[in-house]
Formats: structure tokens, sequence, C-alpha cells
């Protein structure tokens, strides 16, 4: 491995199908208010809410609630959970939901006691906070964002059509803790089931396409691949499989709580891309990924070809024997597409409701980042667009 790094993750995990047992415990170690996070109701549907809201009575919390977080948490869904959060003063935001909640929670923590505007100092400008942090913790219902072991947040301004992720350099915004339990996942339906698989996939393949030392860290990202394709195709066929998801489950933790970006450049520029896909559309974030996928990766493989090659043949098996590097390379992406077929995904975004005379909008919406094989220049955003279509 190349280059020095820190590392330093201080978020608790609690794990399986008895995990909510730990809630009590955690909440003794905070104040009385609290803030309780939830999307659009499933968590009420499902019991989770019940559950949680019974461990909170117990312990004695006054909580209230910001429900109706969206799977694309909006800047003005922000304003109004800051206010919320003034007027209750928390001591602990607590998260139930999938990453979406999550990374809103955690925007939410910074905000609070901001006095400048959040989305101006931290997402336009990528400041780091200089006010007290609420801490966060996340019961988890739906996998693939990796946010319950990380400190990012992505926002979306639908004013302006930006949807923009910042990733904190302070540890003190990771959850205190994360509680995940397989079982919660269960109810999710098909379609947001393999979006989330996608999204545990396309964090790992950020990291790994990039560099060309050879790094422990590409090693430890093949294993996580290869063990997602095998749940995955199980859980495609048996989506009640315990075995299954709470593979799936862990992988999605440690595809994005930084461990397998030591070492790395990193390369997000997918994430880019889909990211304004779904600031134009709405659409589930995987399945932007999934759709910009393929002509990215065709695109830029010229750039990585050794890397491109090791991702054939130790994540897919390809027998490189008698192939070019080129050829090698290129069955690996086909049988990446195969699966992604397999699954379900969406493999295009003009399915996810954008068309041709959307790609310029797009493409300025698109934030274009270092760190990969290729820096793209606009003209090579929408080429790769229009060939997302």
């Amino acid at each position: 491995m190349l280059g020095d790094f820190a590392y330093c993750n201080p978020t608790k995990l609690y794990f399986g199908e008895n995990s909510l047992g730990y809630l009590a415990s955690e909440l003794k170690k905070y104040g009385k208010n609290i803030i309780l996070v939830y999307g659009g109701g499933s968590v009420k549907k499902n019991g989770i809410y019940d559950e949680v809201m019974a461990v909170l009575k117990a312990e004695g919390k006054d909580v209230a609630e910001i429900s109706g977080v969206m799977p694309n948490p909006t800047l003005n869904k922000l304003y109004e959970g800051i206010e919320i959060a003034r007027s209750h003063k928390p001591d602990l935001i607590l998260a139930v939901g999938g990453g979406s909640v999550c990374d809103y929670s955690k925007a939410l923590s910074v905000s609070v006691n901001c006095k400048e505007d959040p989305w101006e100092k931290y997402y336009l400008k990528f400041e780091e906070p200089d006010c007290e942090i609420i801490p966060v913790g996340c019961v988890l219902t739906m996998v693939g964002t990796g946010s319950e072991m990380n400190a990012g947040a992505v926002i979306t301004n639908t004013e302006t059509k930006m949807k923009i992720g910042h990733v904190f350099a302070d540890e003190k915004i990771m959850p205190v803790f994360s509680i995940l339990n397989p079982r919660y996942t269960m109810t999710l339906p098909h379609y947001q089931m393999v979006s989330g698989i996608y999204d545990i996939f396309n964090h790992i393949c950020e990291q790994y396409f990039s560099g060309d030392d050879d790094n422990t860290s590409d090693y430890i990202s093949e294993g996580l691949m290869r063990s997602l394709i095998h749940s995955s195709r199980i859980a495609n066929k048996t989506p009640l499989d315990y075995e299954a998801r709470s593979n799936i489950m862990w992988t999605a933790t440690w595809a994005l709580n930084t461990l397998v970006a030591k070492g790395k450049s990193t390369d997000w520029m997918v994430h880019m891309l889909g990211q304004a896909v779904g600031a134009h559309t709405n659409a589930t974030h995987g399945m932007t990924l999934a759709a910009v996928s393929l002509p990215y990766y065709k695109y830029i493989m010229p750039y990585g070809l050794e890397k491109f090659k090791s991702f054939a043949i130790n994540v897919w098996g390809v027998d490189a024997n008698g192939k070019t590097d080129t050829e090698t390379a290129l069955e690996g992406l086909s049988a990446m597409e195969s699966w992604m077929n397999e699954l379900g995904l969406v493999m295009n975004i003009t399915d996810l409701g954008a068309d041709e005379a959307m790609v310029e909008g797009i493409a300025d919406s698109t934030i274009i980042l270092e760190g990969g094989y290729k820096i793209l220049s606009r003209n090579e955003i929408v080429d790769i667009l229009k060939q997302s279509l």
C-alpha cells in the first residue's frame, strides 16, 4: 500500500435478531430529550416504530418526532427538522429507517446549532461544523448506503436540482451506535432490496477502481464483492433467507465505513452521475447508479485496464487464458451486466424518467471529481449520459 492515512471509526454496532435489546443501555448514556426521525410510515406498519417507542417510554424519554423523511431527503425537509429540533433541544437524534433517514439525521445533527445556512456551509462550501454536534443513533431498516457507520449525509436541493453528499471529516458525526437487525429489512419490496444491493456493490467499486498499487484494501473489496454477489442471488430467489440477508447487511456496512478506501484515491463519478440523475428524476438512488454504471466503466476501462482485468478474474472468475487484457476486462463487465439483469435492476436512465432533452441539465448538475482513472470533461459526461439512455 502506498501513501499514509489515519483511520478511526467510533460507531458501536449491535448486530442480529436480538440487537434492539441493546437500545435501552445506549439511551441511558444520553439526556431526556430525543428526536425520533423516520420516513413515510413503513416503520409503523411493520411494528418497528412501536418496538422503538416502547423502549423510549420505558427509559422515560421525552420524544419529538420528525416523520416523512423521503428517499432523497430535501433541503426544505432539513429546514423543517431544524426548527423542530431547536425547539426540543435534543440530547440524541435517533434515526429509524434506511440510509436516507440516517443521512438526514446526520445533516440535522450538524445544522441544529449552526448559525449559518447548512446548504451554503456544508454542501456548497464543504466546510466542517464549528458548532455543537448532536449525537446520532441508528436503527437500520434498509441496507445499501452504509450510512449507519460513516459520516456521510446526502441532501437534495429541489430548487437548484442539485443532490450533494458531504462526507464529514469529524468522526463525531458518525453514528455513536447503530442497531442492525436483518429481520427489519425483510419487509422491503423487491425493487428496494435489489436497489440497495447494487448501491452496496457500487460503493465498493467506487473505491476499488482507483490506484495501481498492490493494495490490501483491494483484496478486501474483492472478497466483499464476491460475498455480495453470492448472497444477492440467494436473496433474489428467496427474499426471506436470513443468512443471505444478514450477509448483505454486514457487507453494506463494511462497503462504506471507509475501511476499503484506505490507501486509495477513490473514484466517485458513478455516484456523481447517478445523484445528478436522481436530482432531476427523484428516482431511487441505487437504480440511478445501475443505470449509469456500465457506460461509465466501459468508457474509463482503457485508462485502468489492469484493475478491470483483476476485477474480471478475481470477482467474476473470468479465465484470462488466451485472451488479451481488454478481452478479459470486457468479459468481466459483461458478467457484471448479466448479474445486474438477473437481479432486475434498471439499466438505463430512460426507464427512470430521463430523456435526451434532460441530458444537458443533468450534466450541469454533475459534480466532476478527481481520483479515478480519468477526469471527465463536461462533454464526456454528456456522452456517457447519452449512452445511458
